[in-house]
């Protein structure tokens, strides 16, 4: 699971501590179901406008019998590089990946991840602090 971070504080929704983000690897189903959805849920505002972008130029320029397997391609790709465009988006909004670590969850990854980098692990307490300040 690459985890991607910096030392810049960004409110979270979740009860996870701002600054660091954990991106898994691998498909994401929900992505590849709901892409608009999914890209919204991450904020993923260009990414989304490029989505729509192609699906209109996909729908006014292609025939009708292709449009379905252009449909079922463009969510199969989706579904594929949901988590590499969202650790590209992060990297867009100065958030670079920091790691890759492998963990079986989301815990043990940062576990793992604050571990082998001391760096993050003050990074974070940081973050902690400045979120319980304010």
């Amino acid at each position: 699971m690459p985890a991607t971070g910096g030392a810049q504080a960004r409110p979270r929704r979740n009860h996870r501590a701002p600054g660091l983000v954990l991106v898994p690897e691998g498909f994401s189903l929900v992505a590849a179901l709901l892409p608009p959805l999914w890209f919204l849920r991450h904020g993923m505002w260009l990414v989304l406008v490029l989505y729509l972008a192609l699906a209109v130029l996909a729908a006014v320029l292609l025939p009708g019998a292709l449009r379905p397997y252009a449909w079922l391609g463009a969510h199969w790709l989706a579904g594929l590089h949901a988590q590499d465009l969202r650790r590209w988006t992060l990297a867009r909004r100065g958030l670079p990946a920091a790691a890759v670590v492998l963990g079986a969850d989301e815990e043990s990854a940062l576990l793992r991840a604050l571990a082998a980098r001391p760096a993050l692990a003050r990074a974070e307490a940081g973050a902690m602090m400045e979120g319980k300040a304010a």
